[in-house]
């Protein structure tokens, strides 16, 4: 009996310090991407606000959306960048309309964080797949939006008119105090490291901008000299890199390598600790509720249910980077399925904006209306979003499972992720952004690309439904040379340079062997704990 109850509270003080550890890395990996969006804004900060200063482009909305999502990837934050826009827009910078399409932008741009997290979970093939396929859902459903959204407001205006309409009872004397719970908490630790001057970044935007009432060639100059590391004046600064006496690329440098490896270390530990506590009965007791229907007849609401939840976790910590970031392990461990992401990911959207709609409440001057209507033309930009793809149970299928296709693809071949990152976060808002030199040209390219995916899709849909109904030569796509039809002839390349990142045959399972996705039903690879 004395061996049984010296047993039991030794279980009980593991448990307990396995908890610690889980709340201390959950801490230290919340820090760490402050210090990775505080290293980006050192590294990217003025090249963001240079951008926002080419305000001519700006009127084009597809330049408009690139550039929302460059400069939410560079500066890592879509609240900062969505403040830019927010100032700017109050300034008189830039014209309401331009705003909006800026802003669903930096709904993209903010996607890459929890993107770079699934990363994480690169080394274990299955849960690699569940990971990226959770984080990239995220992805899928806000480029699907913009999609639908984008040409509506560039032809309609409806979340202008909207916005417009329920901004008018609004008085200029309302105002709303700025929640501040998650900083309170990170702060003590982060300010110690770095503080940034986050209002480099609009001075550039504001006073370079020619052509305004603001373009100030000496203050222009000025901001473009100036530190984005918060300057104490006559005060002795008491953050670590003030007293080192380094230049912003080099801080910026060291930061991002010193808040990829605390991202890394965090998540290796969170990711451990977790898969010990979730064993046995734990794990079956938790994955069963997280991921079953409430009981009959209440089963579709449960999607909603989690909805609301999302918003809130968001809302409390003022960050849908951090709580889709913190979730996304979760996702990779086989604790929440893909299916349950998706409606936490979409209360995530809704509650990031909330904070942006309580933070222009809390603004001033003479532009405050238009600034709240940014805001909420945001805020709506989400919910019409969710109305579109998630009431109904096929349209759920088409984020998700295009979410699927790319953790399937990641798992087989784990620089894809890499390549991904880049081409989707990078390389594309840059390219469009280049050919906004030449409008006939850049509608070329973007007329081509979505007629390709089109064209791709309706094929695809015909293959697998009904093939006899294809000439022959499109039943299948083996009349393409390889390199258009099969990642494989890349693979070969890549793994030669990307060693770490060779492809694993051993058990590799093709994607037509897996279930195709089905609303909110579980028991796919991506839904229980054992992969597909």
């Amino acid at each position: 009996a004395v061996v049984s109850t010296q047993s039991t509270g030794l279980k009980v003080v593991w448990l307990i310090l396995k908890l610690i550890i889980v709340l201390a890395s959950l801490y230290f990996f919340i820090c760490s991407l402050s210090f990775l969006s505080s290293a980006f804004q050192l590294l990217g900060g003025k090249s963001a606000g240079e951008v926002f200063a080419r305000s001519k482009i700006l009127n084009n909305p597809i330049i408009g959306l690139m550039i929302g999502v460059l400069v939410t990837v560079l500066v890592q934050s879509s609240s900062t960048s969505t403040s830019i826009i927010v100032a700017m827009v109050s300034a008189g910078i830039v014209h309401l309309r331009p705003a909006i399409s800026m802003v669903m932008g930096a709904n993209i741009g903010t996607t890459v964080t929890n993107t770079i997290v699934s990363l994480g979970q690169s080394m274990d093939r299955k849960m690699f797949r569940r990971a990226f396929a959770g984080a990239t859902v995220h992805d899928c459903f806000n480029w699907l939006c913009v999609l639908i959204f984008l040409p509506l407001e560039a032809a309609f205006h409806p979340l202008e008119r909207i916005s417009s309409a329920l901004t008018n009872g609004i008085s200029d004397d309302d105002k709303v105090s700025k929640l501040d719970f998650l900083k309170v908490i990170t702060k003590p630790l982060t300010k110690t490291i770095i503080s940034i001057e986050k209002s480099t970044i609009k001075d550039i935007a504001k006073y370079c901008t020619q052509n305004t009432k603001y373009y100030d060639d000496s203050k222009c100059g000025a901001a473009r000299n100036a530190s984005m590391m918060k300057i104490c004046g006559d005060e002795r600064c008491e953050y670590l890199f003030a007293r080192a006496g380094l230049n912003d690329t080099t801080t910026g440098v060291i930061l991002l390598i010193l808040s990829l490896l605390l991202l890394c270390v965090c998540l290796t530990v969170l990711v451990k600790t977790l898969q010990s506590l979730l064993l046995g009965r734990m794990a079956q007791t938790l994955k069963k509720h997280i991921n079953t229907d409430l009981p009959h007849p209440f089963g579709w609401l449960t999607g909603y249910l989690f909805i609301i939840v999302g918003t809130g976790m968001t809302i409390l910590v003022q960050s849908s980077s951090v709580f889709t970031s913190a979730i996304t392990p979760l996702v990779g461990l086989g604790v929440i399925s893909i299916d349950r992401m998706f409606p936490l990911t979409l209360g995530s959207n809704i509650g990031t904006t909330g904070t942006a709609v309580l933070a222009s409440l809390a603004a001033t001057g003479d532009k405050r209306s238009v600034t709240i209507q940014v805001a909420i033309s945001h805020l709506l930009f989400n919910i019409f979003g969710i109305l579109v793809f998630y009431p109904v149970p096929f349209m759920r299928t088409i984020p998700i499972g295009a979410a699927k296709i790319l953790g399937n693809t990641t798992a087989d071949y784990r620089w894809f992720a890499v390549f991904y990152l880049i081409l989707v976060f990078l390389m594309m808002p840059l390219l469009f952004i280049a050919l906004s030199f030449n409008l006939v040209l850049l509608y070329v390219v973007i007329g081509v690309l979505l007629a390709a995916i089109f064209f791709i899709t309706i094929i695809n849909i015909l293959q697998s439904k009904v093939p006899d109904k294809l000439p022959e030569v499109l039943r299948t796509w083996e009349f393409l040379p390889l390199p258009c039809r099969s990642l494989e002839p890349y693979d070969s390349v890549f793994s030669k340079l990307m060693i770490c990142c060779r492809k694993k045959n051993d058990d590799s399972i093709p994607l037509s062997a897996l279930p195709a996705p089905n609303g909110c039903a579980i028991g796919n690879g991506y839904s229980n704990g054992h992969g597909p």
